[in-house]
């Protein structure tokens, strides 16, 4: 009977969750749009060039599928990115979607790692503080916690790059090494980006974690463990920490649209062709096809990782409940 109520609740929860996506990415898809179709830009003259006449840029612009009113193209625009196409460039000519396959496996490397390292590292110093709540270890790690927050990604990459690529030169200062060509290479690129990215959602998550497991090492159910004669660390791992843990999953269903977006600003300290580069330099020529589909393709991934939180949170709850 419990795992059919987990279900249920995991099922509760996706049809939610989806629920909640569609409408969002529909508003979020239409707010792309309109940044692109209201932007002052002449995307027709840009395209033919300075020298063209009148005549270049209608042509051009029937080309483009410029001539047709706003919601006729905002229309054919959905249903071709429903499809999985998003256009060409404007200036290359290459399709929006290739170039986004290229560049979005960088930029979810950093992101992934970066929260791999801020589960990992705020996972272990909540536990810890959580154990030693009161002395000096949990004092340590609350005034850590407390100044890693006030810390911006951008200049905790400069920090790393002074200290670990110029001061003692471990690791590399910026670029990318896809894993086909070295896994090593690979996971090297991606330490200081994914450091620098993680400090503010490894705090939070050492912080949350700490007072959920606080709260529920006060629980009776635990001086019942404890009284069965279960040691600390099965009572800890196998009852507290998955009652306790809620609150550090909601945090990091609320920093993965931070870890996506701070990947744009991380991606242009250390150098790396992620979707904030190709972003970037579609804003800066005017290539409005692509700076849509990244804009899109960005709101889908934070739909779907929060969807993820989702279900984990769904799936603990039911053990909350019975313990409460």
């Amino acid at each position: 009977m419990p795992r059919h109520a987990a279900l249920r609740a995991v099922g509760a929860t996706l049809g939610r969750g989806v629920t909640t996506a569609v409408p969002v990415l529909l508003l979020a898809s239409g707010i792309t749009f309109a940044l692109g179709a209201f932007g002052g830009q002449d995307p027709a003259a840009a395209v033919v060039g300075d020298v063209a006449g009148p005549e270049d840029v209608a042509r051009m612009e029937r080309e483009l599928g410029l001539d047709r009113p706003v919601w006729q193209q905002y229309v054919s625009w959905v249903g071709a990115a429903a499809r999985g196409d998003l256009g060409a460039s404007w200036f290359t000519q290459i399709p929006v979607t290739e170039s986004i396959a290229q560049r979005l496996p960088v930029s979810l490397s950093v992101a992934g790692f970066a929260l791999v390292l801020a589960v990992l590292f705020g996972g272990a110093a909540g536990i810890a503080a959580a154990l030693h709540r009161g002395r000096l270890l949990d004092r340590a790690v609350t005034a850590v916690s407390a100044a890693l927050t006030t810390v911006p990604a951008f200049v905790a990459g400069i920090g790393l790059i002074i200290v670990f690529a110029v001061l003692v030169p471990v690791l590399p200062a910026g670029g990318y090494v896809p894993p086909s060509v070295s896994v090593t290479a690979w996971l090297t690129s991606l330490v200081l980006p994914a450091v620098a990215l993680s400090l503010d959602t490894a705090a939070d998550v050492a912080r949350q974690l700490r007072t959920g497991l606080v709260s529920a090492l006060g629980e009776n159910y635990v001086v019942g463990a404890r009284v069965r004669g279960l040691s600390g660390r099965r009572v800890v791992l196998g009852h507290v920490l998955r009652n306790g843990v809620a609150p550090a999953v909601a945090v990091v269903g609320l920093h993965v649209p931070r870890l996506v977006g701070g990947a744009v600003i991380t991606e242009a300290v250390f150098q790396m062709p992620g979707l904030g580069q190709l972003a970037r330099d579609a804003a800066m020529r005017g290539d409005v096809p692509v700076v849509q589909g990244t804009l899109l393709v960005a709101v889908v991934v934070v739909l779907a990782s929060s969807l993820v939180v989702d279900v984990v949170q769904a799936r603990l709850l039911p053990a909350s409940v019975r313990a409460a």
